[in-house]
């Protein structure tokens, strides 16, 4: 049995909470919110963003972070994307050199470019910061739907240190060294899903689905690679399985807000509808950003950026994407 805290109390938190709970672990979970620890601890369910999954009366609930930080042997940071710098940065003073920490939320810092691992590690120093990832709406897994991940560390016993904590009969979770390349993974997919949802919200198919997944995922691997990334993660299920899941569901609250944003909304008003942080709107500057540092093309990236932050309208980025120049698929094939 290990002694685990969870800091960050959404679905996603709340769902991975229950996981470790019922594998027997000690588990404790932070939120910043007073109210939402109240309901949590009272009614032993996330009323509003898992409801009808019910808790383990083991788990712990508390608003003390020092508490919650101090003698863990795990902490999962499950805290939205662009609240983990303010997150790691209150959680120093707390925590012990060499902590085994685990990021398990998806997003690229789009004013440094950096990774969420990155942060963490830049805010906590000495802290060993790893990631869990993978196609998984936190809905199923509340359900105990199957599910796969991938637990990423630079030590392969930290990897699997990860595997263990959380593989249960549902949950298969893989290891990989590829860190770098299961968070760009992770993190790009949003905004490739953000493209999905707005052709769905134009009116268009499944044909423009597949096609945006198929080159959400070119766009992605180039820039990955050129980042320092490893193809198989973006072929495999942090890359182009996490892609599929989240461009094809109700459950993405990217796909939602693309959906509603193709319909005419602002990104603030599909934001306010949904009512979940989309983290694809924040990742979609930075990805734009390194597209430029990398001189990587990336169209569909280009596209919804000038869709959420220049005014375009969806209509007319979806024609430009089409009447682009006319090119092989991939430059690398040879004709005979």
């Amino acid at each position: 049995m290990a002694k685990v805290s969870v800091i960050g109390a959404g679905s996603w938190g709340t769902a991975l909470s229950k996981v470790l709970a019922d594998n027997q672990h000690e588990v404790t979970v932070w939120s910043i919110i007073e109210d939402e620890i109240k309901m949590l601890d009272e009614k032993r369910e996330h009323e509003t963003k898992l409801p009808g999954v019910k808790l383990p009366d083991s788990i712990v609930y508390t608003t003390d972070l020092e508490a919650a930080c101090k003698d863990k042997d795990l902490l999962v940071l499950a805290v939205p994307s662009p609240f983990t710098r303010s997150t790691a940065h209150s959680m120093k003073d707390y925590v012990k050199e060499g902590q085994l920490i685990v990021n398990v939320a998806k997003g690229i810092e789009d004013k440094t470019f950096l990774t969420l691992t990155e942060i963490i590690e830049e805010e906590i120093p000495g802290s060993v910061a790893c990631v869990l990832s993978g196609p998984s709406h936190a809905e199923e897994v509340g359900r105990e739907l199957t599910t796969t991940l991938v637990a990423g560390a630079a030590k392969k016993e930290d990897a699997e240190f990860i595997q263990n904590i959380f593989m249960c009969d549902y949950i298969r979770v893989y290891t990989s060294p590829d860190v770098l390349g299961i968070e760009l993974g992770g993190a790009l997919k949003n905004v490739i899903a953000l493209a999905a949802g707005i052709a769905d919200g134009l009116g268009q198919g499944d044909n423009a689905r597949a096609a945006i997944i198929t080159r959400g995922v070119s766009e992605i691997s180039k820039l990955g690679l050129a980042m320092g990334g490893k193809q198989e993660s973006f072929s495999g299920l942090t890359g182009i399985g996490d892609l599929i899941v989240t461009c094809s569901s109700m459950h993405s609250r990217n796909h939602r807000a693309g959906i509603l944003i193709g319909q005419g909304k602002s990104y603030e008003e599909a934001m306010d509808e949904v009512k979940m942080v989309v983290e694809g709107v924040y990742a979609a500057k930075a990805a734009k950003g390194l597209a430029e540092k990398y001189h990587i093309a990336m169209p569909i990236v280009t596209e919804v950026n000038a869709i959420l932050f220049e005014g375009k309208s969806a209509k007319l980025a979806l024609q430009d994407l089409m009447f682009r120049d006319k090119k092989p698929e991939d430059t690398g094939l040879a004709w005979g």
